[in-house]
Formats: structure tokens, C-alpha cells, sequence
């Protein structure tokens, strides 16, 4: 079992790492979570580790916190809930939204990830809620990217973070365009009454993520 992986981030295209310890790459896959608080390509990184042997593959799905990790690995124990869902969902939403979610018995808030159907949902909520009762999630920090129009880093990343969720590219650019207007409007509307707008001209990636969720939920 490898438990932890540090070394140099090569390459990172959500939701896959390429990580260079000691001369071999590891190829390792993330949620969106700790994706987007990783350190820029060429510097030292360092995640605890999950694990898959399969008979076709070996897959390593990497964590910033252990208790995302260890989400990781209740997720997978449920029936019907392999770690490609179980990413999918630890990357749908933030981890503590997850466990309230569970806890409140909140179905609908459940349906909306990519993959989850009703069905999931409530086995999701049977199988899991015991399990967490006692569970705790840190509230990780992103680092802010400058948004300058539609072609920016943090767009882009947004719709290959969605893409990667499960969601059709056609749908991915709607929801990160519609998440732009928003903060396009929002920096207009300060101009306009002389409030500075300089804390609106920079967003990280995740807070685009998030955007685009509820962009895609009110539509």
C-alpha cells in the first residue's frame, strides 16, 4: 500500500498529476479540492495516497487532507460507488457540504453531483451517515488567480475541472460563461456606484468551480 507520495509536480490537468520522485513519474489522480490548492509545476508536493490495484490498471488517487482521504475510502465501500464516483463526488462539492448533506438526509442536494441518481443518493445516505458521525473536514484555502477574460488560466482549468466531472464539454463552457457574465456584471455594477474592483478582478479556480455548480443548479 502506498500511504504517501512527495516530490515534484510535473504536470497537472485535472484531475491528473504527474509527480517525479526521485527520477519516476507517478501518474495520480485528485478531487477538484486538493487540485486547485497544489503548488504551481516544478515545485515540491506532498499528498497522502489511496491505493487501486485492479487487473487492468494500478491507480493512485492522491489527498491534500487526510480526511479527504479517509471520505475517499467510506465512499468506496458503498455498493455501487466505485473510486472514479468517489472522486466525483468529493470534487461535485466541498467535503463538509458532503457530510451535512449525509447528515440532513438531503437527497436533493445529493442528485445534483454527476453520477448520482436517486437511487445513490439514498443508499448513500443508509450506508454512509453512521460512519461520519463523528467526522471533521479542514476547510482548505485556494490561491487566487487574476481573471482576464474569457480565454484565462482559471476558465480554462474550470472547464476541464467540469469535463472532467462527468459534464459534456458543450455544458461546461455554458456554465463557466454564465459564471463569468455574473462576475462581469458584478465588477460593472462597482464601477458604477465608485467601489473599488479590485478584489473582483481576482478569483481562484475553485471559486469559478463553485460559480459554475450553482450556475448550472439555478438552470
Amino acid at each position: 500500500m502506498i500511504g504517501r507520495i512527495a516530490g515534484v509536480l510535473l504536470e497537472k490537468q485535472a484531475p491528473e498529476l504527474l509527480i517525479d520522485v526521485q527520477g519516476i513519474g507517478y501518474e495520480v489522480q485528485v478531487s477538484l479540492n486538493t487540485f486547485f490548492d497544489l503548488p504551481q509545476c516544478g515545485e515540491q508536493v506532498s499528498l497522502h495516497t489511496h491505493f487501486v490495484v485492479r487487473e487492468d490498471a494500478q491507480l493512485l488517487y492522491g489527498f491534500g487532507e487526510k480526511s479527504e482521504r479517509e471520505l475517499f475510502r467510506i465512499l468506496i465501500k458503498v455498493s455501487g460507488v466505485g473510486p472514479k464516483l468517489a472522486l466525483t463526488i468529493l470534487s461535485g462539492m466541498p467535503a463538509s457540504d458532503f457530510v451535512r448533506s449525509i447528515q440532513a438526509n438531503d437527497t436533493e442536494a445529493l442528485i445534483k453531483l454527476p453520477g448520482v441518481g436517486k437511487k445513490t443518493a439514498e443508499r448513500l445516505i443508509i450506508e454512509v451517515r453512521d460512519r461520519l458521525a463523528s467526522f471533521s473536514v479542514a476547510e482548505g484555502s485556494s490561491p487566487s488567480l487574476p481573471l482576464s477574460g474569457r480565454q484565462s488560466d482559471a476558465a480554462v482549468e474550470a472547464e476541464s475541472a467540469l469535463i472532467a466531472l462527468g459534464y459534456k464539454p458543450q455544458e461546461a463552457s455554458r456554465m463557466v460563461a454564465a459564471s463569468i457574465r455574473q462576475i462581469e456584471t458584478k465588477q460593472l455594477e462597482a464601477k458604477q456606484t465608485g467601489q473599488s474592483s479590485s478584489d473582483l478582478n481576482q478569483l481562484t479556480s475553485e471559486e469559478l468551480i463553485r460559480l459554475s455548480l450553482k450556475s448550472m443548479v439555478r438552470n
